[in-house]
């Protein structure tokens, strides 16, 4: 495991931003720059995190964590669902088929969690008792787990714009998505979660919710963009949960809710000037991404040559595939 020290070391050594004019037309998301040619798309995931809709730093080696983690799950679930992965040229770096992306965020949710506007605990402690379509019951307490996982799907916000979370029935209304296509999705994010629980709880992690993003390529429905990774979900440490909720305590979390909850507890959930992020609080998110990387896969997180300009890196990984000239 890196330690903090070098961490620490690392945290302005981080991709911001890239520029690949000759992979295509650029698309920047909060995390992951796109290029997009006719052909194809190259996703190169950047060491940007986001909170609350909006980009708030750079965390060290953030990005080949995400890479690395959704490539080992798109692989493990390439017979649940199609994805849209072609290769892996680089830590970085993603080659995908080029999807028609789907209005909608599936968000699986098997713990009542969260300090977003769009979680459950949120909605739950204003009184909220059907989220989503789903019935609650009354007296549920932070960080329970529900009876059965629930599906709260979202819509998919421009960037700097909040998702909103709805029913299955908005997307059929304000025709989104068809009821055909929605239905497989719902299936597919159901057995993507059941599976990802299962596997998580042989390494000593709770997979306690998530998101899944499809597309259609070909007209078959198309798992893309990531999976399983602490962007996209939350993790907790198994055998220690149940004591720590007993005591009303919170669990221990390998995810990015550490940066929200230091973000809440000095007031910002989204609106107004972004607080300034400390080097330690950058560390330390760091290596609970590495720790959660390590955890799920059973491999040692490997950290790339300091030395090395991590740009130049990624252009030559990816003329040595024949993707750059």
């Amino acid at each position: 495991m890196i330690s903090l020290e070098t961490l620490k070391k690392n945290v302005n050594n981080t991709i911001d931003k890239t520029d690949f004019p000759e992979l295509g037309e650029k698309y920047e998301g909060k995390v992951r720059d796109n290029y997009i040619s006719k052909s194809r798309r190259t996703i190169i995931v950047t060491d940007r995190i986001s909170a609350f809709d909006r980009v708030l730093c750079s965390l060290p080696f953030k990005g080949q964590v995400l890479n690395q983690t959704s490539s080992f799950w798109f692989e493990k679930t390439r017979k649940i669902v199609p994805n849209h992965v072609l290769d892996i040229p680089d830590p970085n770096a993603m080659i995908v088929k080029e999807c028609k992306p789907l209005a909608v965020e599936m968000v699986v949710r098997g713990y009542i969690t969260g300090v977003t506007s769009t979680s459950i605990w949120h909605n739950y402690q204003k009184g909220v008792r059907n989220f989503c379509g789903s019935a609650l019951p009354e007296g549920l307490v932070k960080n329970q787990k529900l009876d059965k996982p629930i599906l709260t799907p979202s819509t998919k916000a421009e960037k700097g714009s909040h998702d909103m979370s709805v029913s299955r029935e908005y997307f059929f209304e304000h025709n989104i998505i068809g009821k055909d296509v929605y239905e497989q999705v719902e299936k597919a994010a159901l057995s993507l979660f059941e599976f990802g629980t299962r596997l998580c709880a042989k390494n000593n992690l709770i997979l306690v919710d998530t998101k899944y993003e499809f597309g259609l390529y070909n007209g078959e429905v198309t798992l893309i963009d990531e999976i399983h990774t602490p962007d996209s979900s939350r993790f907790w440490i198994k055998d220690t949960y149940d004591e720590l909720f007993s005591h009303g305590k919170e669990p221990q979390k390998l995810d990015k809710e550490y940066v929200r909850e230091w973000l809440a507890q000095r007031g910002f959930i989204g609106e107004g000037a972004i607080p300034r992020i400390p080097d330690e609080i950058r560390a330390e998110a760091s290596r609970r991404y590495i720790q959660a990387y390590e955890m799920i896969t059973g491999n040692e997180f490997m950290i790339p040559d300091e030395s090395q300009n991590v740009i130049e890196r990624i252009r030559h990984n990816l003329k040595v595939k024949g993707y750059l000239l």
